[in-house]
């Protein structure tokens, strides 16, 4: 993670400030373990921006840097000048997230050598980055110190802004399969999202399933090694696990090919029914491995899937808002057959798809992996197309999992919502679907900065 670090002056305020802001800075984000691009005081005066020359200055270096900047913070250590620093993001159009700071003033250090007034000035650089149209965030606090220990915490915050903003555009994303038929909840409009920077790449089921019978047992004994040791198998088939690992090995293969990042894959009940496996357990260990993987063909649902994950850098998995949990109306149960990543777990077993076997026969749905989800924070969301408005919305929010005891089979967990019944309703009245995506974490904040303010998606918070 890179930022552009734009250090704002203004010369009728103490520049010794500049100076000091900009060594303060970029220790700062050092020490949060990122990098930063910043002019250096032989390039402007201090390194910082002041005059429409250092500005031109300045946004030549981010130009120069582009590929590898994901944000820019713009950082106030005096009143600092607000063309200077608007003209810099405009001149540079790099297109990405960018964080407003201002240093606070000590009350002792109030004099004209040492008066900051960046309380002031933080407020006419945001006036002119909104007269220019340019998107932006703001610390939590209005001033905060560099050095401090909540700044350390926006920095982070914004970090996951970048990450989720950078890694939703330009996404690619397999469709493995069509779309069962009787799943028409997961419906969405390719165009739509096509339009806001995301490509879905799509493989007929019989394709892949060809791919398989050419494959030799040899070449799939990798995956095979990796399932083992992955999930306890104690209880599975072999002839079952091998199938796994052939449907493992072709779909990574596949997605290298076609440099797909995340998927979505068809399930009920054809690859059950022609080839004698779930896929649950594959798609896991793709989840576990940050690269997130929905069923029934739920591609909206990855989505969200992949922007928890983009904020947390942990694994996410999709849900299926399922049960009441006795009469507590803050309290739900979370299902899944299921495919969640081991991260979620307490213990994990690899088992049969309990509700499709009496259907397909127990002996063609191994490969579920089945256990309690472990008590913790949780982020959600859900993202959709609304092809009426020709948008992309969607819903998140944060909760947790509990310790609360469950006696079910797939995997599930008890989660803890605050205004749950509220929640519930805006899902029905906005007639979103009954999957979400989760993570164990905090989160939402940083996802819904990102899709509201960089990409512009409807996005509702619920707090």
């Amino acid at each position: 993670m890179t930022f552009g670090v734009i250090v704002g002056n203004r010369g009728f305020f103490p520049d010794h400030l500049a100076q000091s802001g900009r060594t303060e800075m970029l220790a700062a984000i050092e020490r949060a373990g990122y990098k930063a691009v910043s002019p250096t005081p032989e390039e402007t005066k201090f390194g910082a921006v002041e005059t429409r020359t250092e500005a031109a200055r300045c946004a030549d270096l981010f130009k120069r840097n582009r590929d590898s900047i994901d944000g820019i913070i713009v950082t106030l250590p005096n009143f600092g000048d607000e063309r200077a620093i608007a003209d810099t993001l405009r001149l540079a159009d790099l297109r990405v997230p960018v964080l407003v700071q201002a240093t606070p003033d000590t009350p002792g250090r109030m004099t004209i050598r040492d008066r900051r007034d960046s309380f002031c000035g933080k407020m006419s650089a945001c006036n002119n980055l909104a007269q220019y149209g340019i998107p932006y965030s703001l610390t939590a606090r209005h001033t905060e110190a560099p050095d401090s220990e909540i700044f350390q915490h926006d920095v982070n915050w914004f970090a996951a802004v970048c990450r989720v903003t950078r890694g939703l555009r330009r996404l690619r994303i397999g469709a493995i399969g069509a779309r069962p038929a009787a799943f028409n909840t997961v419906r969405y409009s390719e165009k739509i999202l096509e339009a806001n920077g995301i490509s879905v790449e799509p493989i007929d089921l019989s394709e892949i399933l060809g791919r398989i019978e050419r494959m030799s047992d040899t070449t799939a004994q990798p995956k095979l090694d990796q399932i083992q040791r992955y999930v306890s198998t104690d209880s599975v088939p072999a002839n079952a696990l091998l199938k796994m690992a052939k449907l493992g090995t072709v779909i990574d293969q596949w997605m290298a090919q076609t440099e797909v990042t995340i998927s979505a894959v068809q399930c009920w009940t054809s690859l059950e029914e022609y080839f004698g496996v779930v896929p649950c357990t594959v798609m896991s260990m793709m989840s576990e491995n940050l690269m997130s993987s929905a069923c029934e063909v739920d591609i909206c649902g990855v989505v969200g899937m992949h922007a928890l994950q983009l904020a947390s850098q942990t694994p996410s998995a999709l849900l299926d808002w399922n049960n009441n949990y006795g009469d507590d109306p803050d309290k739900a149960v979370c299902f899944h057959c299921s495919n969640l990543p081991k991260h979620f777990f307490k213990d994990v077993r690899m088992d049969f798809q309990e509700i499709i076997a009496g259907t397909v026969g127990r002996e063609n749905t191994y490969g579920t992996c089945v256990g309690q989800v472990k008590s913790g924070p949780m982020s959600y969301a859900r993202f959709s197309t609304n092809d009426r408005e020709g948008k992309i919305q969607g819903y998140l929010g944060e909760g947790e999992f509990t310790d609360d005891s469950l006696e079910t089979f797939g995997g599930a967990g008890v989660v803890r919502i605050p205004k749950l019944q509220q929640l519930l309703r805006y899902i029905c009245e906005h007639g979103f679907e009954h999957h979400v995506a989760a993570n164990l974490s905090n989160v939402a904040s940083a996802v819904r900065e990102a899709t509201t303010r960089y990409l512009g998606w409807s996005v509702y918070q619920h707090e």
